[in-house]
């Protein structure tokens, strides 16, 4: 079923820095966060990206009975086996905050040498036009970088003060949300679902 660039879209999310980067990327399609409606988060109780992705989005779509997208990211951290992955949001517990996951992570590394801190951002994007979507559009990209030792920039949000971007020499938080755009996960996986909107509208 094709889908209307005048379309209602909710978007799955109540982290405000998901959010603005979304809305920004995908700014020809109205996006609507589900606080708006009033709705509980989904209970994220897959076990990878695309599940709780997929959770999320269906979720809002049937509460907000409309078309939905949901994200679903975290860092991985080669080190740690892949860890906090599909945690990374409650790394430090239920509740916790971007800093109280941060000095988690710097502190499960701390004896991890530089050489040994290789890791990625990835993203999951979920496109349902609606709750029982037998098809619904999935994009999937990662950023490729390593952790800090220590905090640098006060941009972005999450590990953003830790995650050293190479090609720029510089973390993630000293980009700027342009830049940041340009080449993050989460803008990556964007443009692919907007390539796969096209496609499905063609």
């Amino acid at each position: 079923m094709p889908f209307s660039n005048r379309q209602q879209i909710v978007l799955a999310s109540g982290n405000q820095g998901k959010i603005k980067e979304i809305q920004a990327i995908l700014k020809h399609h109205p996006i609507i966060p589900q606080s708006q409606f009033n709705i509980t988060e989904a209970e994220e109780t897959g076990s990878t990206f695309v599940e709780n992705a997929i959770i999320k989005a269906r979720h809002a779509a049937l509460h907000c009975n409309s078309a939905a997208i949901a994200d679903d990211s975290g860092l991985v951290v080669d080190a740690l086996k892949g860890a906090p992955g599909v945690i990374s949001a409650r790394y430090a517990g239920e509740g916790a905050s971007d800093q109280d996951n941060l000095l988690k992570l710097l502190k499960d590394l701390e004896d991890v040498p530089t050489k040994h801190r290789s890791a990625r951002f990835v993203c999951v994007l979920v496109f349902m036009r609606h709750a029982n979507d037998p098809l619904p559009l999935i994009a999937q990209a990662t950023w490729e970088g390593s952790i800090l030792e220590q905090s640098l920039g006060d941009n972005g949000f999450g590990y953003d003060p830790i995650f050293w971007v190479p090609t720029h020499q510089q973390a993630s938080a000293q980009l700027s949300a342009k830049e940041k755009n340009a080449i993050s996960h989460r803008g990556q996986a964007l443009r692919i679902l907007t390539q796969l909107f096209k496609d499905n509208n063609g």
